[in-house]
């Protein structure tokens, strides 16, 4: 088992932006933080997708092993510089289906705002992590583009903030921001994707968690953790206060090499998240974005994970594996029937 130092890699106050700016930037800094007898030389400087790791996040990885899988999701590898085919800076059709800055519509009855740009941890697979944020920052006038289309459809019903990580934002933005969308009737949920209460839990320590429970209709907050070593004592307190607050708990991993591509990981994942009042939800296949093909698992693969996923887990705690296509009217899932008839044919 590893070696988990919980909640002591971090000030003990409430003031996330501090916690924030003592982030890990530097690479010899945080291996040396992990006990990693390893030079930084030998991995890349990624200047346009530079290392941004929480203290607390860092805290969580085994000391001295270069291999443990939280340390592998934000270790910059000379893989990230090859390109691959099949894979593209825009993986999943953002700019295409942009109707305004920063506001997204692809699905019939949901829309998703890329609030910004920022996020606390610079996870190496990110399928935004060449997406043109300077040049689609949503705007937060509520009589702007993104607010004003969101009026002018009825027919939606769901608003989807993402980012970079949407809590971010300041307490005062996202308060404005819920007053907006609680005078426009048709809203009647609020999805919030976002990482933060599993890597900068001082995030949560304030009024934010009131502030999220205070749209009109049903708040989700869908939470990104994709190994069971994520959960600590102090981002579980997190979630219990979110759904104290009447917040529904969602979790969404990617499926990952070298990561979680093991279903008795994934099942032990399903169990830490169940009892964190957390419902398990997606499985991500593998976006294929440019620089993250190392991550991807073979569609025949992970399916065999998922499939024994199935018999080791109540149904109610397996999740869904699915891919994003461009184009598609929803996620959609890996049909693992015709890939193993496929294979049998192919042999």
């Amino acid at each position: 088992m590893p070696i988990i130092q919980n909640s002591v890699a971090f000030p003990q106050h409430s003031e996330w932006k501090l916690a924030l700016a003592q982030s890990f930037r530097n690479l010899q800094e945080l291996l040396d933080f992990c006990a990693i007898d390893a030079d930084s030389a030998r991995f890349p400087p990624m200047q346009s997708f530079p290392l941004r790791v929480t203290r607390f996040y860092a805290s969580l990885i085994e000391r001295g092993n270069i291999n443990d899988p939280l340390l592998r999701q934000v270790l910059p590898l000379h893989d990230e510089l090859q390109d691959h085919t099949g894979y593209s800076t825009d993986a999943v059709g953002d700019c295409a289906a942009m109707v305004a800055p920063g506001l997204i519509h692809k699905y019939p009855t949901r829309v998703l705002l890329t609030l910004t740009g920022a996020c606390a941890i610079h996870c190496r697979y990110c399928f935004r992590r060449h997406y043109p944020y300077a040049d689609n920052a949503a705007g937060l006038d509520p009589h702007g583009p993104a607010l004003d289309y969101i009026r002018s459809q009825p027919e939606l019903r769901e608003v989807v903030l993402s980012g970079g990580d949407p809590l971010m934002l300041s307490d005062d933005k996202l308060e404005q921001l819920i007053t907006d969308f609680n005078e426009i009737s048709h809203i009647r949920l609020l999805r919030i994707h976002s990482r933060l209460a599993s890597v900068l839990p001082q995030r949560f320590a304030g009024r934010l968690a009131d502030i999220l429970g205070r749209f009109k209709g049903v708040t989700v907050l869908v939470s990104h953790i994709n190994h069971p070593n994520e959960l600590a004592s102090l981002n579980q307190h997190c979630f219990l206060n979110l759904q104290q607050h009447g917040i529904r708990l969602l979790n969404q991993s990617v499926l990952l090499k070298g990561v979680n591509d093991d279903s008795g990981v994934l099942a032990r994942l399903s169990y830490r998240l169940f009892e964190s009042g957390i419902t398990p939800y997606y499985l991500h296949c593998l976006d294929k974005v440019q620089g993250a093909a190392h991550f991807d698992v073979p569609r025949n693969r992970a399916c065999a994970i998922h499939t024994r996923l199935q018999q080791s887990l109540p149904g109610y705690l397996v999740p869904r594996l699915v891919e994003e296509i461009p184009g598609q009217p929803s996620k959609t899932p890996v049909q693992c029937e015709r890939i193993a008839l496929s294979s049998r044919q192919t042999q």
